[in-house]
């Protein structure tokens, strides 16, 4: 081998070619996986040896850290390998890394019929522009992040539609050894996320009185020319549900109650899947399409009806 090098020079190197081929949001994500993860472990080795790396998963996991995290960094690491082993700086055999099985099966949180019902009414008799985006959220499954980036023009009440078309974030960035945050408007996480959501006739009646007078360019949280943050959003949501006395539940979970109310309400799959903009179906299926108990009965009634 001609020019062996460290991991951390070959992070640097990979991190300035990376760099030109993706979102600013991603590359920021791969930054904060390699600085918090990656380079305290490995960063002054020459080589990775696959019994170290199955150390580091156990010892990810250890520290509470999820399948999902500690994956997303080896996807990162193998990179990043492949990278240092193409330019011959490193030698590097794919590794197989085991995961101990999960027990738990994970279950998302959503809002009942009822409180979803006393959120929407509520916001109806109490009208302001940040009430107005749960409300939104609650009737289309729009992330947080792509109802804080909503324009007035991306509201269109003529044709009863709201088109997706940005997302709004705080990345994470380092520039000149300094690290900072930033908030950046971005096109949404894969094109996929790009999307058109009927409205609601309810939400519907609520938006066209203000859709007549308000300034086009402004967005709809603030009705302003400035946005609101997911942060500071997230924040205000807290404490209008703690106002309300609901459930202790994430903002994630009024997109998780959109999501569930459609399947109650035996919308196809397909079609959930794209008005929540997932990359694919089988994201859709394994979040939300868990039969509950009564449906189980019914499917075993049914075999033995068909029987006889």
């Amino acid at each position: 081998m001609n020019d062996q090098k460290q991991i951390l020079e070959v992070i640097d190197l990979w991190r300035t070619n990376k760099k030109q081929y993706v979102k600013k949001s991603s590359f920021s994500a791969y930054t904060l996986l390699i600085e918090n993860h990656i380079l305290p472990i490995f960063g002054n080795k020459y080589s990775i040896e696959e019994t170290e790396v199955q150390a580091f998963v156990f010892q990810k996991l250890e520290s509470g850290l999820s399948q999902k995290t500690i994956k997303d960094i080896l996807i990162v690491l193998k990179m990043i390998l492949k990278y240092g082993a193409k330019h011959k700086w490193v030698d590097y055999s794919p590794f197989e890394i085991q995961f101990p099985t999960e027990r738990e099966k994970y279950t998302i949180e959503v809002l009942n019929r009822s409180d979803q019902k006393k959120i929407m009414n509520y916001i109806q008799e109490h009208f302001t522009f940040r009430n107005l985006g749960v409300y939104i959220c609650l009737s289309s499954g729009m992330r947080i992040g792509e109802v804080c980036a909503l324009t007035w023009e991306d509201v269109d009440t003529e044709n009863g539609v709201i088109s997706i078309k940005r997302t709004i974030q705080r990345i994470y960035v380092i520039e000149d050894g300094t690290r900072k945050t930033e908030l950046i408007l971005d096109t949404p996480k894969t094109k996929n996320s790009i999307r058109e959501i009927p409205i609601s006739k309810d939400l519907l009646r609520i938006l066209k009185p203000f859709k007549k007078i308000v300034n086009p360019s402004f967005f709809v949280l603030t009705n302003d020319a400035k946005p609101t943050e997911p942060r500071t959003y997230r924040s205000y949501y807290k404490n209008l549900m703690e106002h309300l006395k609901m459930p202790d539940l994430k903002f994630h979970g009024l997109r998780h109650s959109f999501a569930t109310r459609c399947i109650e309400s035996n919308c196809d799959y397909k079609t959930v899947s794209v008005l929540l903009g997932h990359s694919n179906i089988s994201t859709t299926l394994n979040l939300y399409v868990h039969p509950n108990m009564e449906q189980k009965k019914k499917a075993i009634e049914q075999m033995f009806k068909a029987l006889k």
